[in-house]
């Protein structure tokens, strides 16, 4: 059994004057962060705020950086180029990595966020494109991504820190990819999120969506901070890791 895990969550993704989960109370359960850049959700005073808020818990802070797609959350899949992507992604990096600087403290990891989170297991050119941007922005970023597939290969072949992600709140097929949204089983009540989240973080295997059992090797594990059980889950989760020994903590 493990003795350690990273636990992070998404956050700052309210806009304006839409609010958006409960940043506040998540940060005091978890040990990174990834904040939106602006581009599925998030804006430069939520930015700078939830930056400030995360540096207050000691929280390790991320940039989550999205396909261009405000209305549809950052969850639709849509053509871009390699070099497209490769300028988004540096755009959003940067802006994040600038309010963190500007704080006084340094960006830990980049994540990418939905679609583009399934897109780069799949796709090597656009895998590529998103490791390049980031490994030009800061190389020692490390990169949070799926424990398998084309983002973790290009990760490996640049040299950049690669933190396999596991999630406590989502439903996997049997061959390990998350169950896209729009099926059955792909959103997991608190009770199956606790246990699934548990048993990742001990590294035991899980249920995949048929019934079968399926090992994945994570060293992080993700709460959705959209959810309407959000903070509950991160609060019964952390306790369960404290109870099993297992110390919550930042790559």
């Amino acid at each position: 059994m493990r003795d350690r895990c990273d636990l992070n969550a998404d956050l700052g993704e309210s806009f304006g004057a839409w609010r958006m989960g409960e940043d506040q109370a998540l940060l005091a359960q978890i040990s990174s962060c990834n904040i939106a850049c602006g581009f599925h959700a998030g804006d430069p005073l939520t930015m700078q705020q939830t930056v400030a808020a995360a540096l207050r818990c000691d929280v390790a802070i991320g940039a989550h950086p999205s396909l261009p797609d405000l209305v549809g959350f950052g969850r639709r899949e849509m053509r871009i180029a390699a070099d497209e992507l490769q300028a988004l992604t540096l755009y959003q990096c940067a802006a994040l990595s600038g309010f963190v600087r500007a704080a006084g403290a340094r960006m830990q990891h980049v994540k990418p966020h939905g679609a583009l989170y399934g897109m780069l297991a799949r796709e090597a050119q656009l895998a590529r494109a998103f490791v390049v941007a980031v490994a030009g922005l800061d190389r020692t970023l490390a990169i949070f991504g799926p424990p398998q597939g084309a983002l973790r290969d290009a990760a490996h072949a640049a040299g950049l820190r690669y933190w396999r992600e596991g999630f406590a709140d989502r439903g996997y097929l049997p061959e390990g990819t998350l169950v896209p949204r729009d099926r059955p089983h792909a959103l997991l009540a608190l009770p199956v999120a606790r246990e699934q989240g548990l048993k990742l973080a001990r590294g035991e295997p899980i249920c995949a969506s048929d019934g079968s059992p399926l090992q994945l090797e994570i060293e992080t594990l993700c709460l959705h901070g959209d959810g309407a059980e959000a903070l509950e889950l991160a609060r019964q989760l952390r306790s369960d890791l404290d109870q099993a020994g297992i110390a919550v903590r930042a790559p």
